[in-house]
């Protein structure tokens, strides 16, 4: 899994006298990144990560460093930003060497996600309105109805035994639901949306090419529609914004980060915190024993199973020391949030899924949903989502179990994404 190799030999590279060099697509991270990342944080501060197609970078693992790297200023997400230096842009090399169309690029690059100081306020301010608490307060009946209507259709889909899986079948279809709707996709087209979009989730393979240019030209055919039929979702808001504070390819370029993040990281929380409970029963009991606890649960299970192992990767504006290791203007840094959700230092028994801790002081203090500026735009709807997913399944299902063995449960290869194939289950004993 990794090598130790002279810091020389990543010049103009300076820290100590020698680097960690981890591959994340290693078949044991990829199967077990929490305790691969853990022995990497126990045995440096820093370490050097690569991925076929893309430069080395920086790997954070530790608590206190990934919240510097997060919210320091003089880590940017845009390469672009960085003075004076010309630093390959270490996402843009991802998609490169999983197939992006070339002319999709500029879209990847325009939104929300890679933007910095005043344009990503710019950006952000158009949309944040639509996810503070407030906002999801108002639709928290919509979601909690949803996620009752997908609970009770589960048995649809089941086998002649009761099983179903529940990924593709539940933890998928409520949050697309929710953010089509947010957005003001209309039913029809939300199939379609996301199976475009599962194919980002996969992160490569054959149609992502074609999914990328589809989605480009079905978000520019639905701004023009909304700016002729508006209505009251998110996308009319950014179609009489276009021309005046967002140009075209930004606009496109938000829907695009919309419908992908508000749906795909959503869906993966809500199965890993389902498989979790269902491998954990003494905490599923606590649960059952306590709704009350959800909220709370939920950060825990997002600090100990949270969908997304890797942020954006960072880029230093400046020379700036970091854990005692000098990192240089325009080297790359990828805060790693598993390691840092898992980090003895701040957390006690990390690698126990414990929903005691939820009633604890800071039991929020994760960095689940990052941290800082960048912090997810939807942290809050994400949340209230899988409060509402995992409730509706503790209420219509209470004899849900696993279809299959805890460490039988199959995951995608993604290196910074932990996210579940499927998830069979069974439903047990009908409720009437």
């Amino acid at each position: 899994m990794t090598t130790t190799q002279p810091v020389e030999s990543f010049e103009p590279f300076e820290s100590v006298e020698s680097v960690e060099t981890v591959d994340l697509r290693d078949a044991e991270v990829v199967r077990n990144p929490f305790e691969a990342f853990a022995r990497i944080r126990e045995r440096a501060p820093l370490a050097r990560g690569t991925v076929p197609g893309v430069e080395p970078f920086w790997i954070v693992t530790r608590y206190e460093d990934v919240r510097t790297v997060l919210a320091d200023p003089r880590f940017v997400n845009d390469a672009a930003n960085v003075p004076g230096a010309c630093p390959a842009h270490r996402t843009e090399q991802v998609w490169r060497a999983r197939g992006l169309p070339p002319e999709c690029e500029t879209y990847l690059r325009a939104g929300v996600f890679d933007a910095d100081g005043a344009e990503h306020r710019r950006l952000r301010g158009l949309v944040h309105p639509s996810f503070t608490a407030g906002a999801v307060g108002r639709l928290r009946p919509r979601i909690e109805r949803l996620a009752e209507e997908h609970a009770r259709a589960l048995r649809d889909h089941a086998d002649a035994d009761g099983t179903v899986d529940l990924v593709a079948h539940f933890a998928y279809p409520l949050p697309v639901t929710v953010i089509c709707e947010l957005l003001g996709i209309p039913e029809p087209d939300r199939p379609q949306w996301r199976e475009w979009s599962s194919y980002l989730g996969r992160g490569a393979g054959p149609g992502l090419d074609d999914a990328l240019r589809a989605m480009v030209a079905a978000a520019r055919e639905l701004i023009d529609r909304r700016r002729a039929e508006p209505d009251d979702g998110l996308v009319s808001h950014l179609a009489a914004a276009e021309g005046a504070t967002l140009d075209p390819v930004e606009a496109v370029s938000l829907i695009l980060n919309l419908i992908v993040a508000g749906h795909e990281t959503t869906a993966t929380l809500i199965g890993n915190g389902t498989a979790a409970l269902l491998a954990h029963p003494e905490q599923l009991a606590l649960l059952r024993a306590d709704p009350g606890l959800l909220p709370a649960a939920v950060d825990e299970l997002m600090r100990w199973c949270g969908p997304t192992l890797g942020a954006l990767p960072r880029y230093a504006t400046e020379d700036v020391r970091l854990a005692g290791t000098l990192i240089r203007r325009g080297e790359a840094v990828m805060p790693i949030l598993a390691g840092a959700n898992h980090d003895p230092r701040v957390f006690a028994e990390p690698e126990r899924l414990d929903l005691g801790r939820a009633t604890a002081p800071h039991h929020d203090a994760h960095l689940g949903f990052g941290h800082g500026a960048h912090r997810c735009l939807g942290a809050v709807l994400a949340h209230e989502e899988a409060v509402a997913a995992l409730g509706a399944l503790l209420l219509r299902h209470p004899d849900l179990a696993l279809a299959v063995a805890p460490a039988e449960v199959r995951r995608g290869p993604n290196p910074v994404a932990w996210h579940l194939a499927e998830l069979p289950v069974r439903l047990g004993a009908r409720m009437s």
